[in-house]
C-alpha cells in the first residue's frame, strides 16, 4: 500500500484467503490487518471486508482548501470575526495576578474550582444533567479522548453528513468507522440515526447548535426524537459538541441522560479565540474519570493561565454574548434571504457558515475564485451527503451581501434534487 499498489477504495482478500497465498498463519494476517486499521491505512465494514481509505488518515480534509485570489475576499476558512472577540488583556492580566498570588504546582487540582463552578452553572441553566467537569486543549481533544475511554479500534461511530471535517478525520485516525447520518436545519435525522446505531454504530456524534458546515441547530422536537432513538439502544456512547455556545441565540437542547455514558463539550474557540485552546466537558462520572485519568499520564492538565482567563471572560458583564450572536446571525441570515430571491436554498440557521448546494462542486468552487471569492469546497465535510460549498460569512460586510450572493447564483445554478434541496 505504502508503494501504491493498491489503489484508494480498493478491496482487500480476506484474512484466510491471504494467508494461504502467502503461506502464513491467519492470525498473522488478522494481526497486519488490525495494525493497518489503527494507523488509519485501511478501513473494516463487518462482513463486507476491509479496504484501502480513500485518503489517509494523516491526511486531514482541511488540505482540500483553496486561496483567495490577489485583491479577492476569502470565505472559506470558518475563522470568527476578529471584530466579535473580546479584548484578552484584561483577563490575561488577571490570571498573571492570581498565578503570582497562588502558583500552580505539581499536586494541585486538574481543574480550577472557579471555573468549574462557572462551566456548572452554566451547564444548569441550560437543562444539561448534573456531572463532574473536566477541561481539554479544545473540542477536539475532548472528543478524542471520550470516544478512546469506551471504543476500540474497529468500533464505528455515527457522524453528520455533512459534519466537521475535524470529526471526519479523527474517527478514522483512531482506527474506527465513519456511519454516516443525515443532517437537516434542525440536526441528525432521527431514522438515520436509529438506521447508523442498529449498523452497530457504538458512539453517536451530535452538534447542538451551529452545526459545521450546515448551521443547524437541534429543535426541542428533534432532541426528543432523538431521545426515543437512544433509549431504543441504551448502550451508544453519546457526545454531544456545543462550540456554538458564547455565539448562538438558539436554546440549547441536551440529549445527556438519555443513555448512562454520554458527554458534552462546549470550546471557547468561535467565541473568544481559536489561539484560547480551551474547552470544557462533563458526563457522566465513569466517562469523566476515564478521560481525567488517562489525561493525568499524558499532558497532566491543561494551563491554569488559560482556565483563570476563561473564568474572567465568564464573570457577568464580561463579554456580551447576545450581540455576538446577533452579529453573526443579521449577517448570515441576510445571505441566505439574497440567495432564496435568486432560487437557492442555502442552509444556515444558527452560527457563521451558510451551506450552499450545488450540482458541481469543482466548477463552483473555480466560478467562485474567477469571481474574486474563495469558499470552503463541501468535500471537506461530505461522507455521501450531495455536493454544497460552506461560506463563511463572519469576514463579510452587509454591503456585500448581494455581491456574493449574484456570485454563488451564478456558481451554483439550480439546486439538486435531494436532501438540501
Amino acid at each position: 500500500m505504502g508503494a501504491g499498489a493498491l489503489a484508494p477504495g480498493e478491496r482487500l482478500p480476506p484474512l484466510r484467503e491471504l494467508a494461504g497465498e502467502l503461506g502464513v498463519n491467519p492470525n498473522t494476517v488478522a494481526a497486519a490487518y488490525r495494525l493497518l486499521r489503527e494507523r488509519g491505512v485501511i478501513e473494516t465494514d463487518g462482513r463486507r471486508g476491509s479496504r484501502v481509505r480513500a485518503r489517509p488518515a494523516t491526511t486531514p480534509r482541511e488540505s482540500l482548501r483553496v486561496e483567495a485570489p490577489p485583491g479577492g475576499r476569502d470565505l472559506s476558512t470558518g475563522n470568527p470575526d476578529p471584530a466579535l472577540l473580546p479584548p484578552l488583556g484584561p483577563a490575561l492580566a488577571e490570571a498573571a495576578r492570581r498565578s503570582a498570588r497562588r502558583p500552580v504546582l505539581y499536586g494541585s487540582p486538574t481543574v480550577d474550582p472557579d471555573l468549574a463552578r462557572a462551566a456548572r452553572a452554566q451547564l444548569d441553566a441550560d437543562g444539561v444533567p448534573d456531572g463532574p467537569v473536566g477541561v481539554t486543549s479544545g473540542s477536539l481533544d475532548a472528543i478524542e479522548r471520550v470516544l478512546a475511554a469506551h471504543l476500540r479500534p474497529g468500533d464505528a461511530v455515527a457522524v453528520e453528513d455533512p459534519g466537521w471535517g475535524g470529526m471526519l478525520d479523527l474517527v478514522p485516525a483512531l482506527g474506527m468507522r465513519a456511519v454516516p447520518v443525515a443532517v437537516d436545519d434542525e440536526g441528525p435525522l432521527p431514522g438515520e440515526a436509529g438506521r447508523a446505531l442498529r449498523e452497530g454504530a457504538r458512539a453517536l456524534v451530535v452538534t447542538g447548535r451551529a452545526q459545521n458546515p450546515t448551521g443547524a441547530a437541534v429543535s426541542a422536537a428533534r432532541a426528543a426524537e432523538l431521545r426515543a432513538v437512544l433509549a431504543r439502544h441504551p448502550r451508544t456512547l453519546l457526545i454531544e459538541d456545543d462550540h456554538g455556545h458564547g455565539i448562538v441565540d438558539l436554546p440549547l437542547h441536551p440529549l445527556a441522560g438519555s443513555v448512562p455514558h454520554w458527554a458534552l463539550v462546549r470550546s471557547t474557540a468561535k467565541a473568544y479565540g481559536p489561539d484560547l485552546r480551551l474547552a470544557v466537558f462533563t458526563g457522566d462520572p465513569l466517562t469523566v474519570d476515564r478521560v481525567r485519568g488517562r489525561q493525568r499520564l499524558g499532558p497532566g492538565w491543561v494551563s491554569h493561565l488559560l482556565q483563570y482567563t476563561v473564568t474572567e471572560l465568564w464573570r457577568p458583564g464580561a463579554v456580551d454574548p447576545a450581540a455576538v450572536a446577533r452579529s453573526y446571525g443579521a449577517r448570515r441570515e441576510a445571505l441566505v434571504a439574497a440567495l432564496r430571491r435568486r432560487g437557492i436554498a442555502a442552509r444556515g440557521r444558527s452560527g457563521m457558515n451558510v451551506w450552499v448546494p450545488v450540482p458541481d462542486e469543482t466548477g463552483a468552487v473555480a466560478r467562485l475564485l474567477r469571481a474574486g471569492w474563495a469558499v470552503a469546497p463541501g468535500a471537506r465535510f461530505r461522507t455521501a451527503s450531495p455536493p454544497g460549498v460552506r461560506v463563511t460569512v463572519s469576514p463579510l460586510s452587509r454591503d456585500e451581501t448581494e455581491e456574493v450572493a449574484e456570485a454563488l447564483a451564478a456558481a451554483a445554478g439550480p439546486p439538486p434534487a435531494g436532501r438540501y434541496a
